[in-house]
């Protein structure tokens, strides 16, 4: 049974996934690598769910419950009683499989080892740990409180009860879990990166200016944003990252960032986070 659950990273994913663990009650530890990306993390579970408070989504009481129910800590011994632990460190496959080896020496067996991994492969980070039968993907989506759906990715070593207990605790959670295989992008990035590589081309080609583009697919196609406007939510650079991830592993034409992209992210343009992308956000 689940009842304490570890993250490591409370950045913009690990905040997310430490404020719905303790919002469905589970006792939270988050573990960031000081203090001050701590606070910062902090800070915005807290920003967050006041913004919920105003808008009548909860009240000061349950918005005090879910906060008593996370703890923040440097340490990752702090973790060692929790059931699970969910990694959203960068996602670099060294930086991830030194954390999980670095685990080993504090988390009983028992521990289920979750990443939310968006584009890596779980098995190789699974073959990092002391115990893969216990390792699986968990990718979750932004903004984590807001997303539904969850995908829950085996690797090739994952024991069968470790996926099944993992698709429950996405439930608990209130995600709607989709189980991956474990190929580049998975479900959802398998998709969704070469349409929006396609938007860069058909952009590059003179199809349309990226307004047009992106009222063509939010009116013609029901999409709520835009492939440019998607494109610079995420980060272009991001996008970059994993369509190149994906290309190395298929070589095919359609996962190939096209060089609008690649001049973009050079070109430090990589959406809301840096103040401009497709579109101007200072």
């Amino acid at each position: 049974m689940i009842e304490r659950v570890g993250v490591i990273g409370c950045g913009l994913m690990g905040s997310g996934i430490a404020q719905i663990s303790a919002a469905a009650g589970f006792d939270t530890v988050v573990r960031e690598v000081d203090d001050d990306r701590l606070a910062h993390g902090l800070s915005s579970i807290a920003r967050f769910l006041d913004k919920g408070v105003e808008r009548g989504k909860l009240n000061e009481a349950e918005r005090d419950a879910i906060v008593g129910r996370i703890r923040g800590t440097t340490a990752l011994e702090d973790l060692s009683d929790v059931d699970v632990v969910i990694e959203a460190v960068v996602e670099d496959i060294n930086v991830k499989k030194e954390l999980f080896q670095a685990l080993d020496e504090v988390l009983p067996v028992e521990v289920i080892r979750c990443s939310n991994t968006s584009s890596l492969s779980v098995t190789e980070l699974a073959a990092s740990s002391a115990h893969p039968q216990r390792f699986i993907g968990l990718h979750f989506f932004n903004p984590v409180p807001l997303m539904e759906v969850v995908e829950v990715i085996p690797a090739l070593t994952t024991a069968p009860e470790i996926t099944s207990r993992v698709v429950e605790l996405a439930k608990l959670l209130g995600k709607t879990p989709v189980v991956a295989s474990d190929r580049p992008g998975f479900i959802v990035n398998r998709l969704l990166v070469p349409f929006l590589l396609d938007a860069v081309r058909a952009l590059e080609d003179g199809t349309g200016t990226k307004e047009d583009i992106d009222a063509g697919m939010k009116l013609g196609c029901g999409h709520p944003m835009g492939p440019f406007e998607l494109l610079d939510f995420v980060g272009l650079d991001t996008t970059f990252y994993v369509a190149n991830i994906m290309y190395d592993e298929f070589r095919e034409p359609r996962f190939a960032p096209p060089p609008l992209l690649k001049r973009m992210v050079a070109a430090g343009r990589l959406g809301r986070k840096a103040g401009r992308g497709f579109y101007d956000y200072e």
